[in-house]
């Protein structure tokens, strides 16, 4: 039996790494197309609510369920096969379900598990054996993320300083509709014109979509659906929080990988000499893949973690004198031109007041890894502490940002995070990925005003952000947490477009119920559906 009632059983598939708790009434693990299909049109005829679920590592709730049913792909977890084009690029087949770090296993040792793989398919793996070293290079901090998911929330994390997000590598996928029927993209293969797009079915149902007016900021940005003029249909799913279909394969290109890859982490006594180096290293590196940062407090967690032994002990010693930290990571050709950039990097950071002789150099695979473990340390440190504060405090959570701005106003939105955090009086932590103008504002409440104190100075940041012209979501996707930010950066005119275009989509509004939109706004965009008599159209 493919779907189950719910039972204790099942408890841990109500929540995911937001710590939001949900509802539901059952649940199914499909393996296939085709029992992802089946369990679907069980469901259409009754209009059940459907949350999709993947690994559960996303921190804005898209994952939980708000009843109805969920539908768990963490066992469609398959390589379906593989393709090279006449340019020599690989292109990979994969099901939702598997998971980065399986990936990155895969494509380190050159071999994939190849049941029911074609011919051509087997013929593609064994160039691949011969050829360079390949990778995907979307990089999430949770490598445990399904990659179903990450295309979901358009993930990206530090190398997309680089290589943008995970949006820019998938090249076709199938998406599964709420009745059951397929959709087939490849990039390429369909654009819209203007904004009407025109798709069809595998069923032979022709569709005619809507996109929303608004305009998508010039800044890293995962903040609703992806609307632009003459776009690639394959764009519109990747980022749609599991609202418009179930994504049940996956190409992605992949690439081949650096021959050389350092890591540099330059330490400063003051934030805004971090910042400064940030604008100047920019400008000047050559072969930077990630420019991340970590903020005085984090240092100050790190500290702490050190000092209480346990598997933090291995952590590097942080000198007092060291404020705060902006790692580097070059990808290069060659060690001459990986120490090229080095070089660059030292004139930068003694422009901005730092000392050279006050940074570490990751050269071999250890060291990588143990400033791999620092990195990680501090947002897994900030986790286990707001652990214990529930514990007293159940009703709080950690509230982080995700929000991003264009270039030139990197320094603006740290200046107005220091300031409101300040007025407001709440301890915070901050890192993430500076060379995107993007930093993971963590507030850690103590009690529940400090909770909700922070709450408003979100919504207060939501505002000022957009007017920089920034995004409220850069990468983590908007799921529940965060859709009321949206209506401050698109207005409400925007979500009653994109409602349209959902319900063009999923006409009976099952799929991502609360994911984006909230369901007053579904229920209104309905009611005007419906009378239109013009289910497909929107």
């Amino acid at each position: 039996m493919l779907i189950q009632p719910w039972s204790a059983e099942f408890d841990d598939y109500l929540h995911d790494e937001s710590r939001t708790r949900g509802t539901a009434d059952s649940i199914s693990f499909p393996r296939t197309e085709d029992e992802l299909r089946a369990v679907l049109r069980d469901l259409h005829p009754s209009a059940v609510p459907i949350t999709v679920q993947g690994a559960r590592t996303g921190l804005a709730a898209g994952a939980v369920p708000e009843g109805g049913h969920v539908l768990n792909l963490s066992r469609m977890n398959r390589c379906l096969g593989l393709r090279q084009d006449a340019s020599g690029t690989f292109y990979l087949r994969v099901q939702p379900g598997l998971v980065l770090s399986e990936l990155r296993k895969y494509l380190s040792a050159k071999a994939f598990p190849a049941d029911g793989w074609d011919e051509p398919s087997r013929a593609a793996a064994a160039r691949l054996a011969e050829a360079p070293e390949q990778m995907f290079p979307t990089d999430p901090t949770e490598t445990s993320a399904t990659l179903g998911g990450m295309a979901a929330c358009n993930a990206s994390g530090a190398r997309s300083y680089r290589y943008g997000a995970m949006r820019d590598h998938v090249h076709a996928l199938r998406l599964v509709l709420a009745d059951g029927d397929v959709l087939a993209l490849e990039r390429g293969a369909c654009h819209a014109r203007g904004r009407t797009l025109e798709l069809t079915t595998e069923g032979g149902r022709r569709m005619c979509v809507q996109l929303p007016a608004y305009q998508m900021p010039h800044a890293k940005n995962a903040s609703g659906y992806f609307a632009a003029d003459d776009m690639d249909a394959v764009d519109l799913v990747i980022g749609s929080d599991g609202t418009l279909g179930i994504i049940s394969e996956l190409e992605l290109e992949l690439m081949p990988a650096p021959a050389v890859i350092w890591g540099v982490s330059c330490f400063f006594a003051r934030e805004n000499q971090a910042v400064e180096a940030t604008v100047a290293a920019r400008g000047r590196l050559r072969h930077a893949a990630a420019l991340e940062y970590f903020d005085p407090a984090a240092l100050d967690i790190l500290r702490r973690a050190r000092a209480a032994g346990s598997a933090f002990s291995a952590l590097p010693e942080l000198p007092a004198s060291f404020g705060c930290c902006l790692f580097v990571e070059i990808q290069a050709p060659s060690e001459d031109e990986a120490m090229a950039d080095v070089a660059r990097l030292a004139s930068v950071v003694e422009a901005a007041g730092g000392s050279p002789c006050d940074s570490w150099v990751a050269r071999t695979a250890v060291d990588r890894e143990t400033l791999r473990f620092f990195r990680h340390a501090v947002p897994e440190s900030v986790n286990m502490l707001i652990d214990e504060r529930r514990r007293t405090e159940p009703t709080i959570t950690k509230l982080g940002s995700d929000m991003s701005v264009p270039d030139e106003r990197l320094a603006d939105v740290i200046a107005l995070y220091r300031s409101t955090l300040a007025e407001a009086g709440l301890e915070s932590v901050a890192w993430g990925h500076i060379g995107n103008n993007h930093l993971h504002v963590n507030i850690l409440p103590r009690c529940r005003e400090e909770f909700l104190r922070g709450k408003e100075l979100f919504e207060r940041w939501a505002r000022a952000v957009t007017e920089m012209g920034g995004a409220v979501s850069a990468e983590h996707g908007v799921g529940k947490i965060k859709r009321s930010f949206l209506a401050v950066m698109y207005g409400e005119e925007a979500l009653a477009q994109m409602a349209r275009l959902k319900l063009a989509f999923d006409p009976a509004a099952q799929l991502g119920r609360g994911n984006l939109i909230d369901a007053k706004m579904i229920e209104t965009s309905l009611s005007g559906f419906y009378h239109s008599g013009e289910e497909g159209v929107a």
